[in-house]
């Protein structure tokens, strides 16, 4: 195999919500609702930020800085004009998506949060409720419809809104042909149950009736020394997925509900191999007093039948491909956060691959079959594997530019960024 000719699917990119999306809103909110959409306002100083209920939510900063020269990201865009177009373009995204030769993606969500908590300003429930099932028929219809065989959908859980309310949603948008869950990893910081009981139960029940992948962004953050640079943060992502994965391990959800399966995103594989090593070591030595019971199988076991885990660029990981489970590992492009290889993933990817020896066989796994099989995502519905190659991919966009710019503080913002519709 030649780099040209990998099929690259991505678990793991974002989406800036279009200033558009509030007219989606308008036309399918209830009357009475409207004068309460979501929508983008400029602000005296320049930057665009939307308003939920009186309340300014940013929608920038690292998670839209692709194609900024990176002398510039710590000062964050501040509004549409300092983006790349495909950051909140579905058709410039794929386009983008071309030139870096990636076939398919799923989106998280950037403002709303990974659940959709930030719909809830006001307290209004009823609202909330109406702003998140809107937001997932956008995402379904307007953002993965619109480009039939590039996206693969992910729905906000709503989560804030309870148990029941969230297994109904769980259960509607698989009706719609949506079956990816952004969960959130810390329901506990937000008024709501930990992980550890039974309240959660709806919502796990709906994913295993409707074959439903729970999907958990990176854990949250611990808390820092006062002064910790943002390096902390960043150099330690990977390792807080892996605290929050060793509460879902030892949580009872894994073996209450047997057929639901989770998947990790943006948290890195490397730390995976001893992480499994000390879970079977934990288990054997302590469950005889702390009384965890996995049945005849190994925790290490469950999670290698359940758990898809993601990388962007990880050698470590896939030089211990096998102490993870070659079945398990998936790759991700994180566009158009400030980790991401756009756009060139696929050079940098393959010299990772080629430093560890995977054979052909495993790069397919690894790069698309994984993520195809978990999220049920035929990449050849749409085309053919011919068309779905980085090299037949990139042939279709030669003309994106992707030389890094520079925006210096501000640049000017979108015509109509601050109209509901625009």
């Amino acid at each position: 195999m030649q780099p040209e000719n990998m099929i690259l699917v991505s678990v793991d990119d974002h989406l800036v919500e279009p200033p558009s999306m509030s007219g989606y809103f308008m036309a399918h909110f209830p009357a009475k609702y409207r004068e309460h959409v979501p929508r983008v306002i400029t602000k005296d100083d320049g930057t665009d930020v939307w308003l939920v209920e009186g309340h300014e939510v940013a929608s920038f900063g690292l998670n839209a800085v692709a194609g900024r020269v990176r002398e510039e990201w710590g000062m964050d865009p501040g509004n549409f004009g300092e983006v790349r177009v495909g950051t909140y373009d579905v058709h410039e995204r794929v386009r983008d998506m071309n030139v870096n030769g990636v076939l398919g993606s799923m989106c998280f969500s950037s403002w709303p949060g990974l659940g959709g908590q930030y719909f809830l300003q006001s307290g209004d429930t009823e609202l909330a409720a109406c702003m998140i099932r809107a937001y997932n028929d956008w995402h379904i219809e307007e953002w993965a419809g619109a480009e039939p065989g590039r996206f693969i959908p992910l729905a906000l859980s709503g989560f804030m809104l309870g148990p029941e309310w969230m297994a109904g949603e769980i259960r509607r948008v698989a009706e719609k042909g949506c079956h990816a869950i952004s969960f959130h990893s810390e329901v506990h910081r937000f008024g709501m149950p930990d992980h550890h009981g039974d309240e959660w139960d709806p919502a796990w029940q709906a994913c295993q009736d409707t074959g439903s992948v729970m999907v958990f962004h990176f854990g949250g953050a611990p808390n820092f020394m006062p002064r910790s640079p943002f390096d902390v943060l960043i150099h330690t992502m990977p390792f807080n997925t892996g605290v929050f994965c060793s509460e879902l391990l030892w949580s009872p959800v894994l073996r209450k509900f047997p057929t639901v399966k989770f998947a990790l995103a943006e948290g890195g594989i490397g730390w995976i191999p001893y992480w499994l090593e000390r879970a079977d070591y934990t288990y054997q030595r302590h469950s005889p007093w702390t009384k965890q019971d996995f049945g005849d199988k190994l925790p290490s076991q469950v999670f290698k039948e359940r758990v898809l885990t993601c990388f962007i660029d990880d050698f470590t990981g896939l030089r211990l491909r096998h102490d993870i489970g070659v079945a398990n590992i998936a790759w991700e492009c994180d566009y158009p956060h400030s980790d991401c290889t756009w756009p060139h993933a696929p050079e940098d990817i393959w010299k990772s691959l080629q430093a560890a020896q995977v054979p052909d066989d495993e790069i397919d796994m690894i790069t698309w079959k994984n993520a195809c099989r978990f999220y049920d995502f035929d990449p050849f519905e749409h085309r053919t594997r011919e068309e779905c190659t980085v090299g037949a991919l990139r042939a279709l966009s030669p003309d994106v530019e992707t030389a890094p710019k520079s925006f210096g503080k501000r640049a000017s913002h979108i015509p109509g960024a601050g109209s509901i519709g625009a």
